[in-house]
């Protein structure tokens, strides 16, 4: 069942990076990209509060600190996630931030060894050099592409792969260390905490910004596309989440994210015509071959 839940998020994160994509030319600042995302997470709240009523127990919504503590990591974590990645996306090539978001597996997996004692065996150690192998041929593809990065997009890039896997970690935590888990609740309350760091650095960055245009006005424009990747964001770690409950964190976000990756790279190549060289090919069947290594062999 973990491997069919991956497959769902993975169709969801897809859909979403397509519609980000296409809002990343209307965001010019950064209180925009924090309203868009805002928006996100207000629909995001709705979506799980409307999943936990038509499971007919709103007394779920009841959870203990520990719960209400890594629902807030994981909320924080978010915000910083697709507030950067929004920016990044319009920044840089598309795929160049998908690469990035491979720092946030190691991040990941780093975290629950550690932190939950989750084993890594050797032939993963293995699979996850290959992968990172691969992670470095793409990263030099796309500063071919498109030109050496400055010091702020290579940060914001960091940031957005850093603040990605701690959002995955809360996952694998809250399966963890939270008896009789919800999911549906545990992302509903991400989504709260979410829009309530986004609302706040909103209000700091409007007050800055506020002669440099209308943010409600730009959400008018691209309001089809944020409500689809609310509704993806939401699938996406919903079913993430659900396939935590059954992989470990060695096969889940190394399967998950460098999936993402080579089907962001067909999805660049087809839809955004971002150019793929034998460099990119090489890059995408190293990709592959970690994969098969990290949960088949």
């Amino acid at each position: 069942m973990g491997y069919i839940y991956v497959f769902i998020a993975l169709i969801a994160g897809l859909i979403k990076g397509y519609c980000g994509k296409r809002t990343g030319g209307y965001v010019e600042q950064y209180k925009d990209a924090m309203f868009a995302n805002l928006i996100r997470m207000a629909l995001c709240t709705i979506i799980g509060l409307g999943i936990i009523v038509f499971q007919g127990d709103i007394t779920c919504l009841r959870i203990n600190s520990t719960g209400a503590l890594i629902a807030l990591l994981s909320g924080v974590a978010t915000s910083v996630f697709t507030v950067s990645w929004l920016i990044s996306v319009k920044r840089g090539a598309y795929m160049m931030v998908d690469i990035f978001l491979m720092l946030g597996v190691v991040v990941t997996i780093i975290c629950s060894f550690f932190v939950l004692g989750e084993p890594i065996n050797g032939k993963q150690i293995v699979g996850i050099c290959v992968l990172i192998i691969a992670v470095l041929i793409m990263c030099s593809y796309n500063i071919k592409l498109k030109g050496k990065m400055n010091f702020l997009s290579v940060l914001l890039l960091i940031i957005c792969g850093t603040s990605s896997g701690l959002a995955d970690f809360s996952q694998k935590l809250y399966i963890n260390n939270v008896l009789d888990y919800n999911i549906a609740v545990f992302n509903f309350y991400t989504y709260v905490f979410s829009a309530v760091v986004l609302g706040i650095f909103y209000l700091i960055f409007n007050t800055k910004e506020k002669s440099e245009g209308n943010s409600v006005t730009l959400i008018k424009d691209i309001f089809g596309y944020v409500f689809v990747m609310a509704l993806c964001l939401f699938l996406n770690s919903f079913f993430k989440t659900k396939a935590a409950v059954y992989l470990t964190s060695t096969q889940l976000y190394p399967l998950n994210q460098g999936s993402a990756l080579i089907l962001s790279s067909i999805m660049a190549q087809v839809l955004f015509k971002e150019k793929m060289t034998i460099t990119s090919v090489i890059g995408l069947i190293l990709a592959f071959v970690a994969l098969i290594i990290i949960n088949f062999l």
